[in-house]
């Protein structure tokens, strides 16, 4: 049994009333989920306030509340923790309570706008394939070894991190890839952790709904970095002009990586095919099987990662070779009728003009480009016309359509999108609302040798509505819809 002061570790505390000497059974921030002799952290949400729950949680067995504000009502029996961020309080509780996980294993967090789930899906299959136990934490999956569980978040609660971290240690999994998102930085999810490495692939819009401003994206992105410990490596993007300001004020061994300009570890584009890149890195030519310039440079960051963890030069790239790409990250597959039909999780206008401009280089020109794109509900409104301006722009036809509307109306959502769509676009520019539609639409447009793009959904299998999540998945409806045309 847990003392509750045991997992006070490294806790700012600023006030006690009750003892600390107790036994505790878990710990939780879910007041639904508190049982018998639990304790309890208020946190405050965008959306809820567990101070609100303090009560509720006691009466369920709650024994110890961890809050930044004592409750009016206090309960003989109940201790009262007060701290100054509870945010916080949790990300360290919950590293205590599992016994310090990450200090266990080399763990790794990836962090930018685009190419964090790929750079850690394929870190995680690199080190796989040369022969050592694993973990993954990302959007798409989380893997302990070889035991795979769903992810919801980019970047999961302080306490879901560090039970499967404990659950890394409990197999003997040596290395450990993570997605850090701008919300799990800003929400603190990530303190408590120690970093064996970090990695900053690029920044571009997205998140504005939460962060306001770009700068204070930028900033949130850099306190990571800020955060990192002298014996572990920052390992940035220079060609991303804000992967100098991620090194700034870092202690961690700094490293950059970059196609443009002079870098540690620095890669060349000497091919770029539709079945995949021949690169240049550090003066060793390598044939990958992933497409485009977004994914050497992803390839680059995996490749620095790795030699930075050890492993042998030649080794890593070899194994490069043998990686295959993550699901919904430019997957796509070829017809009967020659129609390649492209699946993509771009949602953002930098890495939906990546993969137009990627499917621009491999195409002859002869074949027609079509792109359907949507934009999420309940989430960054500014972006929906510049991601149609970039899908009329870079494309023979663009179909405006549904991504997860979540609460929102998605025509609404389609109108705000139009504002982007310039005059000499708009003949052809369509507005289908519904998805499966669209892209059955675009099989029908398409003739022999043309590219389909559908992008903002990828490994998805779902679209949230109202509440509600309806199975749905890009890949699988246009392989159905392609065949049905074949016939």
């Amino acid at each position: 049994m847990i003392i509750l002061k045991d997992i006070l570790y490294k806790v700012a505390i600023e006030a006690v009333k009750g003892s600390t000497e107790i036994a505790i059974n878990a710990i939780n921030f879910d007041s639904r989920k508190i049982e018998t002799n639990d304790v309890f952290i208020a946190i405050r949400g965008t959306v809820a306030d567990g101070h609100e729950y303090i009560e509720t949680a006691i009466g369920k067995g709650a024994i110890a509340i961890i809050c930044d504000t004592f409750p009016e009502n206090i309960v003989s029996g109940v201790t009262y923790v007060q701290v100054k961020d509870t945010n916080r309080a949790l990300a360290f509780i919950a590293s205590n309570y599992y016994g310090n996980p990450s200090a266990n294993l080399r763990l790794v967090g990836i962090t930018g706008t685009n190419g964090k789930t790929t750079i850690a899906s394929l870190l995680y299959q690199l080190f796989k394939k040369a022969g050592y136990k694993v973990g993954l934490l990302s959007t798409v999956k989380n893997v302990v070894d070889d035991v795979e569980y769903k992810s919801m978040l980019t970047t999961s609660d302080s306490i879901t991190i560090n039970k499967f971290l404990k659950e890394m240690n409990d197999v003997g999994v040596e290395y450990c890839f993570m997605e850090v998102s701008s919300h799990g930085i800003a929400q603190k999810r990530t303190e408590g952790l120690q970093f064996a490495g970090g990695v900053f692939t690029n920044l571009s819009h997205d998140h504005l709904d939460y962060h306001k401003t770009f700068a204070e994206y930028r900033d949130v992105k850099k306190t990571f970095f800020d955060q990192l410990p002298k014996g572990a490596f920052a390992l940035v993007n220079s060609d991303d002009k804000n992967g100098p300001v991620m090194l700034q004020n870092t202690s961690a061994k700094k490293l950059t990586y970059a196609l443009k300009s002079y870098a540690d570890y620095r890669a060349q584009i000497l091919e770029n095919q539709l079945t995949g890149l021949l690169l240049k890195i550090n003066e060793q030519e390598v044939w990958v099987r992933l497409i485009g310039t977004f994914n050497a440079y992803n390839l680059l960051a995996i490749y620095g990662t790795a030699i930075e963890l050890g492993l042998d030069n030649m080794e890593v790239l070899r194994l490069l070779s043998e990686l295959e790409s993550v699901s919904g990250r430019f997957q796509y597959i070829i017809s009967k009728g020659n129609i390649t039909a492209v699946v993509d999780y771009a949602h953002t206008p930098d890495a939906l003009e990546n993969v137009l401009k990627t499917i621009d280089d491999i195409r002859t020109k002869n074949e027609q480009l079509i792109t359907i794109v949507g934009c999420g509900g309940d989430r960054d409104r500014t972006k929906r016309p510049i991601m149609a301006n970039i899908a009329s722009s870079l494309s023979d036809k663009a179909i405006l359509t549904s991504d997860n509307p979540r609460t929102e109306d998605p025509e609404a959502i389609i109108l705000e999108m139009e504002k982007g769509v310039e005059p000499q676009n708009y003949k052809k520019t369509l507005a289908i609302v519904d998805r499966k539609q669209a892209i059955k639409t675009a099989c029908q447009l398409a003739q022999p040798n043309d590219i389909i793009l559908i992008a903002g959904k990828g490994h998805e299998t779902y679209q949230e509505i109202n509440g509600v999540r309806h199975d749905f998945d890009d890949m699988k409806i246009v392989t159905e819809l392609l065949e049905q045309l074949n016939k």
